[in-house]
């Protein structure tokens, strides 16, 4: 019963915020991930006319960019495709870094990908007087898992109060293809790269955590939550502002 509810006070919220802002409707990226699967489900609904949904392949692979055209056609979505390999390339090289690095696992370099998608999206927002829409959920938000000025750059959050198998079960009560559901999630950052590999934990013990706190959990995996939660503080944060008032 939560999800209709919830769908609906999302999609209202999107209307209203967009609206309220001067926008005429969404831009988002499109990944082939279930958090992207899902703003493009609530955006079809908000913005039937004026959506834009963005797949930005960089050194990704072919099935999730296979995916995110599954997701376009299931919402009826207007599709945008920029390629950003050779963007991404010729950073490296003016950043003194081998073309190879584009494949490694390299972190620094790995995070150019998804500021690059940012400054995308902000592009096509600025065009069509559109409000960048993120898909953060609100588990992977809480330990800072994503890109400063990166997935973590947009103007709106709608699904940013979903745990992740909440967003599981909203996406399949709208839509969102199984194939899509039931995929391991990957950030894409890298060749074999997946989220909970790299987190150090599942999704079920992170939201278990958010939910109850540590009680249940092995003590190593709520010391490495805890860890992340309180080193990424500044990525869920305004940045600061040095009071200088009382010296002027």
């Amino acid at each position: 019963m939560w999800r209709a509810k919830v769908a609906e006070r999302i999609v209202d919220w999107l209307k209203d915020k967009v609206y309220s802002a001067g926008g005429k409707g969404a831009v988002f990226g499109l990944s082939g991930g279930i958090d992207s699967a899902l703003v493009a489900a609530l955006c079809s609904q908000a913005f039937a006319e004026n959506n834009l949904a963005v797949i930005m392949p960089c050194y990704s692979s072919a099935e999730d960019r296979a995916d995110a055209y599954l997701v376009a056609d299931k919402f009826k979505l207007k599709v945008q495709e920029v390629v950003l390999d050779e963007v991404f390339k010729t950073m490296l090289r003016q950043l003194g870094k081998p073309e190879e690095t584009a494949k490694s696992h390299s972190l620094a370099a790995a995070n150019i990908k998804p500021r690059l998608r940012m400054i995308t999206l902000y592009y096509f927002a600025s065009i069509y007087n559109y409000l960048v829409i993120g898909t953060g959920n609100k588990s992977e938000i809480y330990i800072g898992y994503f890109t400063k000025y990166g997935d973590g750059g947009a103007d709106l959050e709608p699904i940013a109060g979903l745990l992740k198998d909440e967003v599981r079960e909203l996406a399949r009560f709208l839509g969102v293809p199984d194939k899509i559901i039931e995929k391991e999630p990957t950030a894409g950052l890298w060749q074999g790269q997946t989220d909970e590999k790299e987190m150090g934990f599942s999704y079920e013990e992170l939201d278990k955590y958010i939910r109850f706190g540590r009680e249940g959990l092995p003590l190593d995996k709520v010391k490495r939550i805890e860890h992340l939660h309180l080193s990424s503080e500044h990525k869920r944060a305004i940045p600061p502002v040095c009071p200088v008032e009382d010296l002027i």
